[in-house]
């Protein structure tokens, strides 16, 4: 088997109950509650390497400093739990590490940068406590840029143009997923490093806010950045999302950023969903928090899954290779879009 990046993704298993607790005030962190013996099984099932997972906060009434700190602690404590299963990764050697021994390897990723507040040098501290990618922006504004759903795209601020070269002064990948165009153009301008865009899809075949131009992907390939395409609702207008519409939007990105700038960011994980009936009251109820804490994008709706029904569990990237295959893709081009780019741009980064 490959190796095999998510740049962005999750080891929740979707099967089991949500969490006690305030949804609204944590909406979106982890201590990995959510993470079970059968959901890592399931992970080296799938042949993961690695997986950049969501730490701390994205949204939500939380304090966005102590609930990202108390985030991080959780996770350290969960993967020195687990020794023989996971390695938090801090540099690409620990990728290669995870993969020789069995194991998953864990990259602490951000999708929002609130818990910096107004301090561009917390950003040492966070790279100190091992997070590895930070991406600017979630769909609104904050004060390092505009978010994808903001109507009057103003880019990159001051402060975000001082977050950028602190991250990558810190060795921090940065992440441009979620971004608005003209915030994501900003700061591939200004980056001295590799960027990443770890999900999203491409606004030439899906024209969603989600999905990048060909303007950006083609400036951050030029820049020596990888774009990383999900299985998410975005990759179509309307209806449910298949494997072709995927395999749609990485030949376009293969056409627009050539093969060593292409990668995959599932945004999901690697367990099978086993009652669809309460995966859609679930589906629901997600819906309507993104929707109450004006974080939801356009067309989100509980009648599309967040995965590609054809395309889920532990043989998603071997089939996704072999649909590949049967298209004409080589199999070093295919070794590049499963991991091989991802890691060449994280060693990059971090080195």
């Amino acid at each position: 088997m490959n190796l095999v990046i998510n740049a962005l993704g999750v080891l929740d298993d979707p099967n089991l109950p949500p969490q006690p607790g305030d949804r609204a005030a944590m909406a979106y962190s982890s201590t990995g509650c959510n993470v079970d013996a059968r959901s890592l099984a399931d992970a080296r099932a799938a042949g993961l390497s690695a997986v950049n997972i969501t730490l701390g906060h994205v949204a939500g009434g939380a304090d966005p400093f102590e609930a990202t700190v108390a985030d991080i602690a959780g996770w350290d404590a969960f993967i020195r739990a687990r020794p023989g299963l996971l390695r938090k990764v801090h540099d690409a050697a620990d990728i290669d590490a995870a993969q020789a021994a069995g194991q998953v390897g864990v990259v602490y990723g951000f999708q929002n940068t609130e818990m910096l507040g107004r301090s561009a040098d917390r950003i040492a501290l966070f790279a100190n406590l091992g997070v590895r990618v930070i991406q600017l922006t979630y769909n609104g504004r904050n004060a390092v840029g505009c978010g994808a759903t903001v109507p009057d795209d103003s880019g990159l601020s001051g402060f975000g143009a001082e977050v950028v070269e602190r991250l990558q002064h810190e060795r921090v990948l940065v992440d441009l997923s979620h971004s608005s165009e003209r915030t994501c153009l900003d700061a591939l301008l200004l980056a001295r490093r590799p960027l990443a865009i770890t999900h999203t899809g491409c606004r030439a075949v899906a024209d969603h806010p989600r999905n990048k131009s060909d303007a950006e992907l083609r400036l951050l390939a030029e820049r020596g950045g990888v774009v990383g395409l999900y299985f998410m609702p975005y990759l179509r207008l309307a209806g449910q999302p298949l494997a072709a519409d995927l395999i749609a939007h990485l030949e376009h990105a293969l056409n627009i950023c050539g093969e060593d700038h292409v990668g995959l960011g599932t945004d999901g994980g690697t367990t099978a969903i086993d009652d669809m009936a309460a995966y859609r009251a679930m589906l629901a109820a997600e819906t309507e928090l993104r929707r109450s804490l004006g974080i939801g994008a356009p067309g989100e709706t509980p009648d599309v899954c967040l995965f590609l029904p054809d395309l889920c569990g532990p043989t998603q990237f071997i089939r996704l290779a072999e649909l590949l295959a049967a298209r004409g893709h080589g199999e070093a081009r295919i070794h590049k879009i499963l991991g091989g780019n991802f890691r060449r741009l994280m060693q990059e980064a971090w080195a």
